[in-house]
C-alpha cells in the first residue's frame, strides 16, 4: 500500500491510488500508560475528543484505556484516572499509541498482543512520536516505512533494521499504520487522520478551533491537503490575508499586496513571512490548492470552473499544480475522496 510522508525537503510525491477507507463509526481508542506525557496524551484527545463538537464537526467515540486501569502517573507529577482496560482495543476502528515512556523498554506483552489482534482485524494503528517503538515491537512496521522523533532515529534504525525508517519526515501514512515524528508532529498526523475520514473542511475547522497553524515549509508533497496555513489573526496583515482568501480567483502580485498594505515590498515580504512562515507565492499556491481540494470533495463543478475559482486560470494549470504538489490529478483526487 502506498505511503505518504511530509519531510523537510520538498520533493515530488508518487501518485497514491489507495481508496479512501473512512471509519464510519468514528471509534477511537487512545492507549495510556504509567509515566505518560500529558501533552502527548492530550493531542489525540483534543483532535478526536468532543471539546469542539458541534453541528459542523464530526463526533468520535473516544475512549482512553490502559493495560492496568486506575490512577496512572504522568511525567508532570500528577496522576490521571483511567477506567477502561485494553479490551477497548478490540472494538476501536482507530487506535492511537502516544509517545512511549522509554524507547529502550519493551512494552507489556498484553499491549503488544492487543495491538496485533486489532491490526489483524483491520483497525488503523497510529504511533505518535516514540509510540513508533511500540508499533515496531509489535511487529506492525516490519518491511514498512515509518518515522519517529529525530533524537531517537538512530537508535530506532539500529534496533529495528527491518523497518524502512524515514527520519526526515513529520509523519508517514502507510494506509492502516501511521507514525509521526516528535511533539507537534502528532497534531499534524491526527489532523491528517481526521481529514482522511471526514474531509478537508472538518480538519480545517478543528485546526482553527485548536488555534493551530501548522505551516510546514518545504515538506514533501503527499496525498493530503497541505497543513492549514497561518491566518495572521491579530496581525496587521490579517485583513489582507482574509481578503485574499475570499478573492483567490483574482491575480495577486507581491507589489499589489504590498501597496494594499501600505508597505514597501521589502517590509511587506518580511511581515508576511513572520505571519505565515512562507513566501507570498507559496502561500497563494497552498490556499488555491486547498480551495480546489474542497470543491473537488464537495461539489460537482467542472475542472475548468474549479480552476477559475481557485485562481489557476485553466484546468491545465490546475492539473499541473496538483501533479507537482500533490502527486496526483484533480480527477483522481475527486474519485478518492468522493468514492466515485
Amino acid at each position: 500500500m502506498p505511503s505518504r510522508a511530509l519531510p523537510s525537503g520538498r520533493q515530488a510525491a508518487k501518485p497514491v491510488k489507495t481508496p479512501k477507507t473512512a471509519r464510519q463509526d468514528g471509534s477511537v481508542a487512545v492507549v495510556a500508560f504509567d509515566g505518560i506525557s500529558p501533552f502527548h496524551l492530550s493531542v489525540p484527545c483534543m483532535v478526536f475528543g468532543n471539546d469542539f463538537s458541534g453541528a459542523d464537526l464530526p463526533r468520535f467515540k473516544l475512549v482512553v484505556c490502559a493495560e492496568k486501569p486506575g490512577t496512572l502517573r504522568t511525567t508532570s507529577g500528577f496522576g490521571i484516572s483511567i477506567e477502561k482496560g485494553l479490551g477497548a482495543l478490540a472494538k476501536a476502528q482507530t487506535i492511537v499509541v502516544p509517545s512511549w515512556r522509554d524507547p529502550m523498554e519493551r512494552p507489556p506483552e498484553a499491549l503488544l498482543k492487543a495491538l496485533q489482534a486489532a491490526h489483524k482485524r483491520g483497525a488503523r494503528i497510529v504511533g505518535l512520536c516514540l509510540g513508533a517503538f511500540v508499533l515496531a515491537e509489535a511487529g506492525l512496521l516490519n518491511g514498512r516505512p515509518a518515522t519517529t522523533h529525530w533524537a531517537l532515529a538512530s537508535a530506532f534504525a539500529e534496533r529495528y533494521p527491518e523497518v524502512r525508517l524515514q527520519p526526515d519526515v513529520l509523519y508517514v501514512d502507510d494506509g492502516d499504520v501511521l507514525t509521526s515524528a516528535g511533539t507537534a508532529a502528532g497534531i499534524d498526523c491526527c489532523l491528517h487522520v481526521l481529514r482522511l475520514d471526514y474531509g478537508a473542511e472538518a480538519a480545517n475547522r478543528v485546526a482553527r478551533r485548536m488555534v493551530v497553524a501548522p505551516q510546514r515549509q518545504g515538506g514533501q508533497a503527499q496525498y493530503v491537503e497541505q497543513p492549514l496555513p497561518a491566518t495572521g489573526a491579530g496581525h496587521r496583515l490579517s485583513d489582507i490575508l482574509a481578503w485574499v482568501q475570499k478573492n483567490l480567483d483574482q491575480p495577486h502580485s507581491l507589489d499589489a499586496l504590498a501597496a494594499r498594505a501600505l508597505m514597501s515590498r521589502r517590509t511587506f515580504t518580511r511581515h508576511f513571512r513572520q505571519v505565515t512562515g512562507t513566501t507570498v507565492g507559496q502561500w497563494l499556491t497552498s490556499q488555491r490548492l486547498g480551495l480546489a481540494q474542497r470543491q473537488l470533495e464537495s461539489t460537482d463543478r467542472s475542472m475548468e470552473q474549479i480552476a477559475v475559482d481557485a485562481g489557476f486560470g485553466s484546468a491545465v494549470s490546475l492539473r499541473q499544480h496538483f501533479a507537482a504538489t500533490l502527486g496526483t490529478s484533480p480527477s483522481a483526487y475527486r474519485r478518492e475522496f468522493r468514492g466515485a
